[in-house]
C-alpha cells in the first residue's frame, strides 16, 4: 500500500485516481499521520447481496421470543403516548 503526503496527493491526484482504478490502495497523510485512504471502487455484486439476505433470513428461523411480542420488547421502557 502506497503512502503519500496530502500536498503531493493534491499535485498528482489524477495519477492517483488511475492507480486506484487499477486496484491499488493509497494512504494519504498529513504531517506523517494517516488521514484518508484512496481505494478502488467496487460495484455491488447483486448475487452476493441476495445470498447475504437469504442467509440472514435463514439464521432467524428457529428464533423465538418465548411468547413475547417483538413490538412489546421494542417499546419496553418507553412511555405510552397520551391519547386525546
Amino acid at each position: 500500500m502506497k503512502t503519500i503526503d496530502a500536498a503531493e496527493a493534491k499535485t498528482h491526484f489524477a495519477r492517483l485516481l488511475e492507480r486506484a482504478a487499477n486496484g491499488e490502495q493509497i494512504v494519504i497523510t498529513r504531517h506523517g499521520t494517516p488521514v484518508a485512504r484512496l481505494v478502488p471502487f467496487v460495484k455491488s455484486d447483486g448475487e452476493r447481496t441476495r445470498l447475504a439476505i437469504s442467509r440472514l433470513k435463514a439464521s432467524r428461523k428457529g428464533c423465538w421470543l418465548g411468547g413475547l411480542s417483538w413490538k412489546g420488547l421494542r417499546d419496553e421502557g418507553h412511555p405510552t403516548p397520551a391519547r386525546p
